[in-house]
């Protein structure tokens, strides 16, 4: 069985490269995809459309540009993983959650156990709760070797 897994949230490590890794050494058959994590590219990803005097106008048309991607790369996918880190607040990645339980889209959440309680919702409709990138890559070897 092959496998598309969307790996959404936290830009600031390399959590995704660690998934990748352990999965290919697990010899899985998955695509991943992901949004685009250069923080700069994606914050002008609407800069095309024109300047803007205020900031808010240039986050909204970046927001809606992204937003293209991440809900097609979304609904394509069998399944979804959002990472929450600690440094920052990752707000796009509760939204994708929330988009996953709209659309009865499955996904497991990716975080420490100190941010249990603000997420305590997002983590109610997720399938799985891990703490660490191997765990995502133990879940993946189960649902395509078992």
């Amino acid at each position: 069985m092959s496998f598309t897994v969307y790996l959404s949230g936290e830009i600031h490590t390399d959590w995704r490269e660690q998934i990748a890794r352990g999965a290919k050494a697990a010899g899985l058959d998955i695509t991943f995809t992901a949004p685009v994590t250069d923080h700069e590219a994606s914050d002008a990803a609407g800069d095309h459309l024109g300047p803007d005097s205020v900031s808010f106008w240039r986050d909204h048309k970046s927001s809606k540009v992204n937003a293209i991607r991440t809900k097609t790369l979304i609904e394509k996918a069998d399944l979804v993983v959002v990472r929450f880190g600690d440094k920052y607040k990752q707000w796009n990645a509760a939204f994708d959650a929330g988009y996953c339980a709209a659309l009865g889209k499955p996904y497991v959440t990716l975080h420490a156990e100190d941010i249990i309680h603000p997420l305590k919702e997002v983590d109610a409709s997720a399938q799985a709760w891990a703490t660490t990138p191997e765990q995502i890559v133990e879940i993946l070897r189960y649902i395509l070797k078992a």
